[in-house]
């Protein structure tokens, strides 16, 4: 049998098992195994040449029953509907396992940033809210950043749907600068949120953070904070890779310098000669593993090399469901993507929570609530995996999609 590379489908084959073992019927699957409200548009965007260009943009919003729809907006050339599908569910997954009162949404563009003028961007940012205005909102869906959007994005878009709306609306969008509406700490959220999760797993298997050996794939805006709040922790961080390939260094390796020298993409290893490739990255031997780039990186290929105690997925879907179970069968903890990276979902919650006050807290306030909220999903992922005798991932999509399967349930959807 063939592994299924296909993230949607994987993700419905896990939702299905999960809603299996709580004990809820074909309907509440077949309300659930995609999102409820599925958008693509056509954006025409000037471009500084002159000419029009229309790009496509896609909105999936997966489940309203619990509160309003939230998640990213990724600008990406290789953006599907398929993925869009598959990452609403993901967010509704880690809204529940932090307990938020959130519904999941995705977006994204298909379009290559890197390549586009800031005025493209900006004309592009806005040219998306005005083509979905009427499905987003601060009680509908909220967008956030992804994929290669930032706060000047937000910003825009903010403004944008502010001017539609006819009303100053900080609470549409989260990720945006502190001087409109931002939350402090939100930048960083993502990678603090993976950095105590590494921390409670660390605990679980008796690794000392100080001295402990880390290999981070993916040098982007997560890994290169995670690199940086764990080599600072005293962890040896012994190899780090980009798009290009990886360096490693058992004595670990220079984090600052190499922090210092990589450009607003991520990219660092193309100034050395002695790289490694992101396979050989993988499989090298080390306490803990971070997965922190793109889909589908450990196989059930190279499954059985894996060498790493502790894999954390703070990247989406980088482990297929075949190489999970061989994973967990060999005695690696592997926390799933879901519970690992749920801090940027839980400081953006934070950041609406601030917005609809108009009261605003300290780094300190959100970095304390957010350590309790992820602390608290940990554990609760890791005793109903014990208990139950599951792998880490099942247990918390057992737990994350509860809430909403629940709120339908008395809604009377399902």
């Amino acid at each position: 049998m063939t592994e299924n590379l296909n993230l949607f489908t994987s993700t419905q084959v896990v939702i299905k098992d999960a809603l299996d073992k709580l004990g809820y019927d074909e309907g509440m699957y077949d309300l659930l195994k995609e999102p409820i409200r599925m958008v693509e548009v056509r954006i025409p965007v000037r471009m500084d040449d002159g000419k029009v260009k229309v790009f496509t943009g896609f909105r999936g919003q997966h489940n309203d029953a619990v509160g309003p729809t939230k998640g990213g907006v990724r600008f990406h050339p290789g953006v599907t509907a398929d993925e869009v599908r598959a990452l609403s569910m993901w967010m509704t997954l880690k809204a529940g396992i932090v307990d938020l009162p959130y519904g999941g949404g995705k977006g994204g563009i298909i379009c290559d940033p890197r390549e586009m003028s800031m005025g493209e961007l900006e004309r592009l940012s806005r040219g998306y809210v005005r083509a979905l205005s009427q499905v987003m909102g601060p009680t509908k869906d909220i967008p956030a950043p992804d994929v290669f959007t930032n706060a000047q994005i937000m910003a825009w878009m903010m403004d944008e749907y502010s001017r539609i709306d006819e009303f100053n609306s900080p609470g549409f969008i989260t990720g945006k600068p502190i001087v409109l509406g931002g939350s402090q700490g939100r930048d960083r959220a993502t990678a603090e949120g993976v950095t105590i999760i590494i921390n409670e797993a660390a605990k679980k298997r008796g690794i000392d953070m100080k001295g402990a050996r880390v290999v981070i794939q993916g040098f982007g805006n997560a890994g290169s904070f995670l690199s940086k709040f764990l080599h600072d922790a005293g962890a040896k961080v012994i190899g780090i890779s980009d798009a290009y390939g990886a360096l490693h260094d058992p004595d670990g390796l220079d984090i600052d310098y190499l922090l210092d020298r990589r450009d607003s993409f991520g990219t660092v290893t193309t100034l050395f000669d002695n790289t490694i490739t992101n396979a050989e990255l993988l499989e090298l031997d080390c306490d803990i593993l971070v997965p922190a780039a793109i889909e589908n990186q450990i196989t059930e290929k190279n499954a059985n090399n894996i060498k790493a105690t502790i894999v954390v997925e703070a990247a989406n879907g980088p482990t297929t469901s075949e190489a999970t179970k061989i994973l967990t069968d060999r005695g690696i903890l592997l926390v799933p993507d879901v519970l690992a990276s749920a801090g940027g979902v839980t400081v953006s919650y934070f950041e609406w929570v601030q917005n609809n006050m108009g009261y605003y807290w300290t780094e300190e306030e959100v970095r304390e609530k957010m350590t309790t909220k992820m602390v608290d999903a940990f554990e609760n992922v890791y005793n109903v995996a014990s208990t139950r005798n599951i792998d880490m991932r099942l247990a918390a999509y057992m737990i994350g999609i509860r809430k909403t399967a629940e709120a339908s349930r008395f809604r009377g959807w399902a």
